[in-house]
């Protein structure tokens, strides 16, 4: 099911809760194809909670035929059972992309935090404005996860937009909201 003209698809991966969200395009011109997040019951036992993810995967790999996938690497937890559900998540992932020979590539979490907002220690906030705004969204993606999936996306992508935007936003601190708007202001983001 790769195509290499689809979008590219990013996954913040998780068992109860596993964002989504695919692009297409780069620069001014990237706009979204999908987003949202695929749930699981907490209630179900593992196994069937990892086959309903597992297929619902499947089943989004098949509708986007993506480019790329981009997921979000599993880095250290004080928490090993939400490292180990979010770890079996990623894995069927990039399991499934991987059986249909489409190309994966994991980031940090600080490295797609410095591609969209031009910090690694960006808050949850931060991210989800840039999404907005480089995505010329009406309002921030909500859930979180789903904002994190389209913020890998454009990580990997790094279109002209994400590099304009970055360049505007040197530090997401207190002028923020001013290197935004002057970025707006020269047409760095539409």
């Amino acid at each position: 099911m790769f195509d290499p003209n689809g979008p590219v698809l990013g996954i913040d991966p998780g068992l109860s809760c596993c964002g989504y969200g695919a692009i297409l395009g780069r620069g001014e011109d990237c706009h979204v194809v999908a987003s949202g997040v695929i749930r699981t019951p907490a209630s179900d036992e593992l196994p069937a909670r990892l086959g309903q993810l597992a297929d619902a995967i499947d089943a989004l790999l098949e509708d986007l035929a993506p480019s790329a996938m981009a997921v979000e690497r599993v880095l250290f937890q004080t928490n090993v059972r939400t490292a180990m559900s979010v770890a079996q998540a990623s894995g069927l992932a990039m399991a499934a992309a991987a059986r249909l020979g489409i190309p994966v590539v994991q980031y940090s979490p600080n490295e797609v935090k410095l591609a969209v907002t031009g910090s690694g220690r960006a808050d949850k906030a931060q991210v989800q404005a840039m999404v907005a705004r480089l995505l010329r969204l009406a309002a921030p993606p909500k859930p979180p996860d789903v904002a994190d999936a389209l913020a890998l996306a454009l990580c990997h992508t790094s279109g002209a937009t994400v590099r304009s935007a970055r360049n505007a936003v040197a530090s997401p601190a207190p002028g923020y909201e001013r290197a935004v708007a002057a970025a707006l202001a020269r047409d760095a983001i539409r």
